[in-house]
């Protein structure tokens, strides 16, 4: 850790709440993370359990970062949802199991004694890329995360659209496909851009053309191995004809998905993040050109499509940006 002269006060203490880990870091004023650390949620315990390790994932950060408790001006906590921001509960997180309708945000509060704010942890992210990642200086952000789903977080003017009831920005849920057999979201519906081009959905689509015949090098894995995102792109690369195609309509889906919210938004960068931007430069540059092919003119060579800076610290780090920005403007947060 720096020394904390090097970083601008006041600091902000941000904590992204997984179903697996959780992270928390000390952010100054202008972004920087002074600290970061990650514990086990092991959600499957119960929220209480949960509760006591994020506020010790918070004190363990604040201690590593060297920063005094006092000095901490707030806290911002990103969760899965869906959730209530109104009131800054928990409704029924899937990847927490029995914490449905959970006061988080203010249980957490007086276990840490700090003021603190709740936030979607995709939306979370967002806000971590515009105020200290690929879109610092941009007025304008649309995230989406590829991973396991696919999520996003939109951003305008400094502020996150959240939604009348905390369901906005949901990116994943983008309908690109409104076919009576389109493919089936793990949402319950069909046709959604998670469907169709999260990590999930790639492998998935890519198992199901090799059962119906297709043929690629990837066979040979899938005889000592689960096919992986990674395995799919890495044989794409070598040249693989099935798995270039795959790749080639993920590229297709996502820039679809991103005209899709051009078309609405008109942003000043869209972001890509997650394990699948791993893909590399091909992958951005194949979206890149999509998204230019569709787009109106205009909007097609102002915005930016880039992947994110940040990668797994931008929950924490816009979690704390997030705090940070309502305590500045009260206006932000959802009155209750």
């Amino acid at each position: 850790m720096a020394a904390t002269h090097e970083f601008k006060k006041p600091f902000y203490l941000g904590i992204d709440l997984g179903g697996t880990n959780i992270k928390a870091g000390v952010v100054d004023d202008s972004g920087k993370p002074v600290s970061h650390v990650s514990l086990l949620t092991e959600a499957e315990k119960g929220p209480l359990v949960g509760l006591a390790n994020l506020e010790k994932a918070g004190r363990w950060a604040v201690q590593e970062s060297g920063v005094e408790w006092s000095d901490i001006a707030s806290v911002g906590l990103g969760s899965p949802g869906p959730m209530d921001l109104r009131t800054g509960c928990l409704i029924d997180p899937t990847n927490l199991p029995r914490w449905e309708h959970l006061a988080i945000r203010d249980l957490l509060a007086q276990r840490l004694e700090k003021t603190t704010v709740l936030q979607n942890d995709a939306n979370a992210a967002a806000y971590g890329e515009f105020w200290a990642g690929a879109g610092r200086g941009c007025e304008s952000l649309v995230l989406f995360t590829l991973g396991t789903g696919v999520g996003g977080g939109v951003i305008e003017r400094g502020r996150i659209i959240e939604g009348r009831n905390s369901a906005g920005s949901e990116c994943g849920h983008i309908i690109i496909d409104f076919n009576p057999n389109a493919r089936m979201c793990p949402c319950g519906q069909r046709g959604h851009l998670e469907a169709y081009a999260s990590a999930t959905a790639l492998v998935k689509r890519a198992i199901e053309g090799l059962e119906s015949g297709e043929k690629s090098i990837l066979e040979e894995s899938t005889k000592s191995a689960r096919i992986s995102a990674r395995m799919i792109d890495e044989a794409a690369q070598a040249g693989d004809p099935f798995a270039i195609r795959l790749m080639d309509e993920t590229a297709y889906y996502l820039a679809v998905g991103a005209v899709s919210l051009m078309n609405v938004i008109d942003p000043d960068v869209i972001l890509f993040a997650g394990g699948m931007i791993a893909a590399g430069e091909p992958f951005l540059n194949n979206i890149q050109r999509k998204v230019r092919q569709l787009a109106f003119p205009v909007p097609g060579s102002r915005c930016r499509v880039l992947f994110a800076e940040l990668g797994n610290d931008a929950g924490f780090i816009g979690a704390a940006g997030w705090a940070r920005a309502v305590m500045m403007d009260k206006s932000l947060q959802m009155s209750k």
